[in-house]
């Protein structure tokens, strides 16, 4: 590839970059004008997100604390630990006690389809 070709495609590659750069400032603008009209309405200007629930224990220990001398279903598992007190904001919390027992192989015995166990 020519030198030249080299130098023309850095210089419209600079100028997407400046272009770019404009687009940002622009929309950056418009986020501080809604701020202003969000706060001027009395709400707040900045979401303040989900916050991550605490837990004594991590799912895997909660969950075997559960199953202890039991089978269970992922379903009733999953419902059964969140009874137990372990708080959760997913949306697939079952998905999520599935693949944590399928994962911790030391933890947990899979009697037959879908049923666990604590080992």
């Amino acid at each position: 590839m020519p030198l030249t070709q080299l130098q023309a495609e850095l210089r419209r590659r600079q100028g997407n970059v400046r272009r770019l750069e404009r687009q940002r400032d622009r929309l950056l603008a418009k986020v501080q004008e809604f701020d202003k009209q969000i706060l001027a309405l009395g709400g707040h200007a900045r979401g303040t997100g989900r916050k991550r629930p605490k837990n004594e224990s991590n799912l895997a220990e909660a969950l075997h604390k559960v199953l202890k001398g039991k089978t269970m279903g992922v379903t009733e598992v999953a419902q059964a630990v969140q009874d137990a007190g372990y708080q959760t904001t997913a949306e697939n919390f079952r998905t999520i006690v599935n693949q944590c027992l399928i994962r911790h192989r030391k933890l947990f015995k899979k009697q037959s389809r879908g049923q666990y166990t604590s080992i």
